[in-house]
């Protein structure tokens, strides 16, 4: 069965069917629906009657067929299952009223396969009058449900991940209302407390001989900070299980709720307090804004409200959770999407309150873990041991998630988007996270293991030597001087500039500082920040990129049309463009910033010369503006541009004329000259940045800027690895700008390279068809003794 455009809407009122023969083989207990809408006075004694069954004794198949009969009974409906998740996204029929005994263990549907599938596939409910008539009705002869038309499916949920579904059908048309819906959730909510606690006991899912250890896994990801670790995974929970669904007294759990919301308020401003904390920037304006979802009046409210239909504060918070799942998986804003871990951090939080439940210790918790969890809070992170934390791995997660920002700042390597990490680490399984090529090995055996422990311990003793170059100028051996800039977007970035001994900061994001905010920052606030990055720079020149916002970064304070494709759609400058009090502003506060000295300003995502014209005209405008108004100046104002789209390539003569330096973008100018998403999972490894053609590119652009005698740099991945860095010198490029801890192997690179042979050798090779000039690169690096 599957979802459909002519579902019923839940708020269409039930209307009466004609009397039908209960099918032979059925329950005489279960009588045809009869038109009435359900009561949610029955829900509640429903629920009694299921927490009671809990305490009989007998197996869990006993007590699930006895639930399938009393929901049946209580709903009114002539069938009523139970599906249940396994390994392989495969539903499997657990319990039935209804449908033949026999199908049950024997039936099973693959996730989005049939109205089951669709709805365990969306986490969301469906109900449908006819679900006969549906195209993608998925009949399975062996249950006997030929004879029913409407079905009400809600996924069973725990954790924010689908377990299982449970679902209702009648043999006549019926269109479930609202309190029908919402009944079942509540019954379903219940049954993901009983699996959790252990209520119910699901099959053994341990492979027959696998000792209970479990096979070798790898597991594909998205890289959200680089690193290599080895460590033992620990899944991160709460040990959350919810035993009382009904509340006896709503009064007394609204006072519960009262008490356990001003508790963890204060256990949140404990945390900001701490002195770590304190001196973490913007990451700290990460948690205040955290601390104001802890605030949001709307969200106890709604909490409020479900305790008064009869939950108990600890349910209604677990109901407001799946309620707000439900309705942000209907959005499409990304940043919003990615504040939902946020607000599962605060409802885990409450619920930990509510349930006096006791945190995790140090004592508890293995010195190299590997933290395993779908999502995590910024401050759910902080809960753990840094100096224990090893790695992080995430089966959602995204580059702009605050915890991912958090991440980076503790220098934690980080990998997303790896698919049924949850469900397949067990705790104390030995795990490998190569963030470097975005993949997780699991229960890696011990040649695997001592492989990679063997790459950790060079990389430490490299980290040693390159420790040694700090203070080392990255000059090649034929003596050609090469600048290399660390990239930075917050504060806390500031310190990596001065302890890696980079030349300065070659792209300083201003638009972090724009997202982790919930308002907009006005003039002021912006000239506060920008003097404090000049300041700590400390005499170092920083290139301040103007805001580049829109695309896969959105402001959560912006409402606008979603693009389709949103890496080509608005978003850098030309949001700037079209909102010149935006850029305006921006430019004002960068001016006053500068404190009278050199400002370095760029303008990102340049598609024509027209277009850094107008831009031009509105830094000119600014600078007249404050000089009228008697502030100081900058000593000197350079303006450039961030080449990242091709069309700029010819006409590179005209916006060299113009232009005081350019700054190439690698990331986007890579995706966009393959017309490849750099997101697609599909396509990562799919094209090469060393590959001829790219580098023919990046060739042309070096030459005709050196011809002009314009400043030339590179910011992006390319610059942060030392092959790729060492084919960027040969295409002419000299200067460089990366993450901080790339700076010390990319100038260990540097002063093992004679350069000139390399320039004279690499244009032959742009003219090669090759895929790629990786293992060419590599092959004459080793051939001349080039450290990489």
């Amino acid at each position: 069965m599957s979802d459909s455009t002519d579902a019923e809407p839940l708020s269409d009122k039930s209307k009466p069917g004609p009397s039908a023969k209960v099918p032979e083989g059925k329950s005489p207990d279960s009588k045809p629906h009869d038109g009435r809408s359900h009561d949610w006075a029955g829900s509640r004694r429903l629920l009694r009657l299921l927490r009671d069954l809990m305490k009989e004794r007998g197996s869990s198949q006993m007590k699930l067929d006895k639930i399938v009969k009393l929901i049946a009974q209580d709903i009114v409906a002539e069938v009523c299952s139970i599906y249940v998740l396994r390994s392989g996204d495969v539903l499997e029929l657990f319990a039935t009223m209804g449908l033949k005994p026999e199908a049950v263990h024997q039936t099973r549907l693959h996730v989005e396969e049939g109205i089951v599938g669709q709805v365990a596939a969306l986490a969301l409910p469906l109900a449908l009058s006819d679900a006969q008539k549906h195209p993608n009705f998925a009949y399975r002869p062996e249950t006997g449900e030929e004879n029913y038309q409407s079905l009400l499916g809600v996924p069973i949920q725990r954790a924010g991940r689908v377990i299982g579904v449970l679902a209702v059908q009648n043999v006549t048309p019926r269109n479930y209302t609202d309190e029908e819906v919402e009944a079942l959730e509540t019954v379903a909510m219940l049954l993901a407390e009983l699996f959790a606690g252990g209520e119910i006991a699901l099959l053994d899912e341990t492979a027959a001989g696998d000792d209970g250890q479990g096979k070798p896994m790898r597991l594909d990801g998205l890289a959200l900070n680089d690193g290599l670790a080895i460590g033992q995974a620990v899944p991160h929970t709460r040990g959350i299980v919810i035993s009382q669904v009904i509340a006896d007294d709503p009064e007394e759990e609204r006072e519960r709720l009262v008490t356990a919301v001003a508790e963890m308020r204060g256990a949140i401003d404990d945390l900001l307090a701490r002195a770590d904390i304190a001196e973490l920037g913007e990451h700290r304006e990460i948690l205040e804004v955290y601390r104001m979802f802890a605030e949001d009046k709307g969200w106890i409210g709604r909490i409020d409200e479900a305790i008064l239909s009869g939950l108990t504060a600890e349910a209604a918070v677990e109901k407001i959770q799946v309620d707000t799942r439900t309705r942000m998986a209907k959005v499409k804003d990304p940043y919003l999407k990615e504040r939902l871990s946020d607000l599962e951090d605060l409802g885990n939080r409450l619920l930990h309150h509510l349930l006096e439940l006791d945190g995790t210790g140090p004592q508890d918790l293995p010195d190299d873990m590997v933290l395993i969890a779908r999502n995590l809070g910024p401050a759910e992170l902080l809960d753990y041991d840094a100096t224990r934390l090893r790695a992080v791995v995430l089966e959602e997660g995204s580059p702009t998630a605050h915890v991912v920002i958090m991440a980076r700042a503790l220098n934690i390597p980080i990998i997303g988007r790896c698919r049924d990490i949850v469900t397949s680490a067990r705790p104390g399984d030995r795990i490998v996270v190569d963030a470097d090529n975005e993949q997780v090995l699991l229960r890696p055996n011990e040649e695997v293991q001592a492989t990679f422990a063997s790459t950790i311990a060079e990389r430490d003793r490299r980290k040693e030597i390159f420790a040694a170059t700090r203070d080392l100028p990255p000059v090649t051996l034929d003596g050609l001087r090469i600048a290399l800039n660390i990239n930075a977007g917050l504060l806390i970035d500031i310190p990596h500039l001065h302890d890696s001994g980079a030349d300065g900061i070659g792209l300083y994001r201003t638009e972090i500082a724009f997202m982790v905010r919930d308002t907009f920052p006005g003039v002021t606030a912006q000239t506060e920040l920008y003097s404090r990055v000049v300041e700590q720079a400390d005499g170092k020149p920083v290139v301040f990129r103007t805001l580049d916002v829109g695309g896969d970064k959105v402001l959560p304070y912006w409402q606008g049309e979603v693009d389709e494709n949103p890496a080509m759609g608005w978003r850098a400058i030309r949001i700037g463009l079209d909102r010149p009090a935006v850029l305006r502003q921006q430019i004002r506060a960068l001016l006053r910033a500068s404190q009278g000295g050199e400002l370095r300003i760029m303008f990102p995502m340049i598609s024509d010369v027209a277009e850094f014209e107008t831009a031009r005209a509105l830094l000119d405008r600014e600078i007249e503006r404050e000089g009228v108004k008697g502030r100081t100046l900058p000593s000197m104002v350079k303006a450039g541009v961030m080449l990242e789209v091709p069309s700029l390539y010819w006409q590179l003569p005209a916006l060299l004329d113009k232009v005081d330096f350019v700054s190439v973008g690698s990331n986007d100018l890579f995706q966009f000259h393959f017309a490849a998403d750099r997101g697609n999972p599909r396509l990562v490894r799919r094209y090469d940045v060393l590959a001829p053609g790219f580098l023919k590119l990046l060739h042309g652009i070096a030459s005709q800027a050196s011809a002009k005698q314009v400043a030339l740099s590179l910011c992006g991945d390319m610059a942060a690895h030392p092959l790729e860095a060492m084919a960027l010198l040969g295409c002419g490029f000299e200067s460089l700008s990366m993450p901080a801890p790339s700076v010390a192997p990319v100038k260990t690179m540097i002063r093992s390279l004679n350069l000139a042979p390399l320039k004279t050798l690499l244009p032959s090779w742009l003219e090669l068809p090759d895929h790629s000039l990786r293992d060419r690169l590599r092959s004459y690096a080793k051939e001349q003794g080039v450290e990489l």
